[in-house]
């Protein structure tokens, strides 16, 4: 992927850019992404907050408990309901950008599963990739 990545909702209304290359998914299958993205896991691809510039439309917002009893932010188009990124409220500076709202998406690799205790058992979970049952480890 170049430097450069775009992305918007359904309808065209919200548009992003990101400048910095995006390469590895995360999946997470708790129960709050499953019923925000309509599936068996949300895909998420993180991303400094500096790096992330809305071009165009106006998010709202939805103020979620995690499972992990955090507050999320889920921001979304208000005219289709595409979901686009969450923040947690206590980490601003990062951005959880969903994978699904991204022009191309092809140089991107999933690479772990959270929250796998509560995938649906009909969703496949690659093996190579790495799985925690509730959020990954902080990073050492």
């Amino acid at each position: 992927m170049s430097d450069q990545i775009t992305g918007g909702c359904l309808c065209g209304k919200i548009r992003y850019s990101v400048n910095q290359p995006l390469q590895s998914i995360i999946a997470c299958h708790c129960i709050n992404c499953q019923r925000s993205s309509g599936s068996g896991a949300m895909h998420n691809a993180v991303a400094p907050t500096s790096a992330v510039t809305i071009t165009a439309g106006q998010l709202k917002v939805f103020a979620d408990t995690a499972a992990s009893g955090n507050t999320l932010n889920r921001y979304f188009c208000g005219d289709c309901g595409s979901p686009i990124y969450s923040q947690r409220a206590t980490m601003p500076e990062v951005m959880v950008i969903k994978v699904g709202t991204l022009d191309d998406s092809n140089a991107m690799k999933l690479v772990m599963n959270i929250w796998t205790k509560s995938a649906r058992p009909w969703m496949y979970i690659d093996p190579a990739s790495a799985c925690y049952p509730e959020n990954r480890p902080p990073k050492t």
